[in-house]
């Protein structure tokens, strides 16, 4: 039996029209038909009655269509339970985790962590917030790695993720520094339009300042010259002079004691940040759940951090 003489059985069944089944199955009336009857020839039992129109079921299509739903839904769960069965003594440890994250904060947290990941083969991919989130709901990767904010809460929080926090951070506007040691652009100046490179809508970043500081934005005049997904982007076009970005600080750091990067604004403008570990909500394996535990119930921070807060999120 073809799987997809299944999907041609219920598509039927809903319509009870073969022209219009076959449209929705996108293949002609005669083909579709005889996909139909090469399944009710390998049953050895017909399962519409034709006499009709629009097409019923037999008593046999009615039984027939609860086994079509059933067969189908495990299907659907067949690579799900293969992962888990290749996943149970696994000693595989898959993280996603955003741009800025992956080159700053990720190194010295994973280090931190060696005495628990001996013999582990670690994998990190390295993406988009929106990205990473669809990873963790395809079961690419069993953790996420991010930033968080209450006020501009992601698809993961939404969706009911189990997480805990693993260190903090902060977005701060920040502009390069002139020869005076001074901003060379101020966020309250008040003169001209301020120069703002911003990020896309598709970044988490971009997400948390929209939701955190558009309202203030909105009061000051401004211009946007220069939009990107990453952070590490907006950086090198703060560096080279061309504006004002909130960039994290964890990015920035060395940049901010070399006094390259100053802030461009008083310290209300500031935006405080949550790092946290998002975790698959099936079961992961025997390493990967045995690092969650350790995580969750210790706690675990890069210098300077804060330690892990436990979430149900």
């Amino acid at each position: 039996m073809n799987l997809s003489w299944l999907d041609d059985f219920l598509a039927l069944a809903a319509t009870g029209n073969f022209s219009r089944a076959a449209e929705d199955r996108h293949m002609t009336q005669p083909a579709f038909g005889r996909r139909v009857r090469a399944l009710e020839e390998w049953l050895g039992t017909e399962l519409f009655d034709r006499s009709s129109q629009p097409v019923r079921l037999t008593a046999t299509g009615e039984w027939f269509h609860r086994v079509a739903h059933d067969l189908l839904a495990q299907v659907a769960r067949v690579p799900g339970e293969a992962r888990a069965v290749a996943e149970a003594s696994s000693n595989r440890l898959r993280f996603a985790a955003t741009h800025a994250l992956s080159f700053t904060f990720m190194p010295g947290w994973l280090r931190s962590l060696e005495a628990h990941t001996t013999g582990a083969r670690i994998q990190l991919e390295s993406d988009m917030l929106q990205r990473c989130e669809a990873l963790i709901a395809q079961g690419k990767v069993q953790f996420v790695v991010c930033h968080v904010h209450a006020q501009a809460p992601g698809r993961l929080h939404a969706e009911a993720y189990p997480s805990v926090q693993i260190g903090s951070d902060m977005l701060i506007p920040v502009s390069a520094a002139g020869t005076n040691g001074r901003p060379l652009h101020l966020l309250e100046s008040g003169a001209s339009p301020v120069s703002l490179l911003t990020y896309s809508t598709e970044s988490g970043l971009g997400r948390i300042l929209h939701e955190t500081r558009h309202s203030a934005l909105e009061k000051i005049a401004r211009q946007t010259p220069f939009t990107a997904h990453l952070a590490s982007v907006l950086k090198t076009m703060v560096l080279d002079g061309r504006g004002i970005a909130w960039l994290p600080k964890s990015l920035i750091a060395d940049d901010l004691a070399a006094s390259r990067l100053v802030p461009a604004a008083s310290d209300a403008w500031f935006v405080d940040l949550e790092i946290r570990l998002y975790r698959d909500r099936a079961s992961m394996g025997q390493a990967a759940e045995a690092l969650w535990q350790v995580v969750r119930q210790t706690g675990y921070s890069v210098p300077g951090e804060v330690v892990a807060k436990a979430s149900p999120r």
